[in-house]
């Protein structure tokens, strides 16, 4: 009877959530993905790019030339992007740090598609534990938010290019955060990545070096599976299902394909912490289960935690409690120990 109730709930909240969505065009926009492309008129054109930069080491690195201008006021941060969009506001990083009083470890957070507002509860909860938290604003969310939108349809839309450049963006601006921290003598950088935010926390993880923990909540490997098989991409689904089949879908956005980076992920300095939801209509608990198996073949041992809830039902006690119990704990222990269970290989 509970869990039907919950079932409910996460639908109801799914609906909501789908208020004031449009149907928009597909567009392949490969020289916003790829820069310097040109005029690619072919899914399978585009197709090779994305191959392509799956191989490149150097993707998501930083750009030479980096404008380093970063500026602090108030628990405010503030500094300019490296990918330059046609959106001004989006084209300025901004994010909220609740400094715990020490330098010791700091960890990034990396919100859900549309959120609405940052996550103060768990900023607040650490920081009294010694972790600095900053929350940064993923493109098109919150201050880099487009004029005139009620939800961040630029950073996942079925503009195969606009999608690559936004989650590309979310990365580089991650990691020049990151840069920073290190460079202010945070000792420890971690990162926790919610929904959408676990794709962009996980990329940053397999790349980077300065990060010795992740958290993923509600993850899985194929963004263009969830895409498709999602509660809360339905319109996203409509507009791309009468140009472009699922098998081409996931080689255009393979570079943002978690699956495909498992072997980094799984280097042994890095501490690797899962939560997932069961019931999950959004994150299917079979799109999880395959991108935990690819982690364990390439030799990762990540704490994981499933609980008997939905995408949106994990915000609901005792849930949330439990996660924030297994991120202490993650977080606090070097021994990588959580309050979830561990695959054994």
């Amino acid at each position: 009877m509970y869990h039907s109730w919950l079932d409910r709930w996460d639908e109801r909240r799914a609906r909501r959530g789908e208020l004031g969505k449009k149907i928009t065009d597909f567009i392949l926009d490969a020289d916003r993905a790829f820069p310097g492309a040109g005029k690619i008129a072919s899914i399978e054109e585009f197709c090779v790019l994305a191959h392509q930069a799956v191989a490149d080491p150097a993707f998501f690195d930083e750009p030479s030339g980096s404008d380093e201008r970063f500026e602090w006021k108030d628990g405010w941060l503030k500094f300019p992007s490296d990918v330059a969009t046609d959106i001004p506001p989006n084209n300025v990083v901004w994010a909220k740090v609740t400094e715990s009083g020490s330098f010791d470890r700091a960890m990034v957070i990396f919100h859900h598609w549309n959120a609405s507002a940052r996550n103060r509860r768990i900023a607040s909860f650490f920081s009294r534990r010694g972790i600095t938290v900053v929350e940064i604003a993923m493109p098109y969310h919150f201050e880099r938010s487009r004029p005139g939108s009620v939800h961040a349809d630029y950073m996942l839309s079925p503009n195969l290019g606009r999608t690559i450049q936004s989650i590309r963006q979310a990365v580089l601006d991650g990691r020049k955060l990151i840069c920073w921290l290190k460079s202010e003598g945070y000792r420890e950088i971690s990162v926790l990545g919610m929904s959408l935010g676990s794709w962009v926390a996980g990329l940053i993880a397999a790349r980077d070096q300065a990060v010795s923990k992740a958290s993923l909540f509600l993850t899985a490997g194929s963004l263009a599976d969830m895409v498709w098989t999602g509660r809360a991409t339905r319109s996203i689904r409509d507009s791309l299902e009468p140009v472009i089949e699922l098998t081409d879908l996931r080689r255009a956005w393979d570079p943002l394909n978690l699956e495909n980076y498992a072997h980094s992920l799984a280097r042994p300095d890095l501490d690797l912490h899962v939560v997932l939801a069961k019931r999950d209509k959004v994150v299917l608990p079979a799109l999880s289960a395959r991108f935990m198996q690819r982690l364990e073949n390439a030799g990762a041992r990540p704490t994981i935690l499933a609980l008997n809830c939905g995408h949106y039902s994990l915000a609901v006690p005792p849930y949330i409690l439990l996660a924030g119990l297994s991120l202490k704990r993650f977080l606090s222990c070097g021994d990588n120990s959580g309050l979830g269970w561990r695959r054994k290989r």
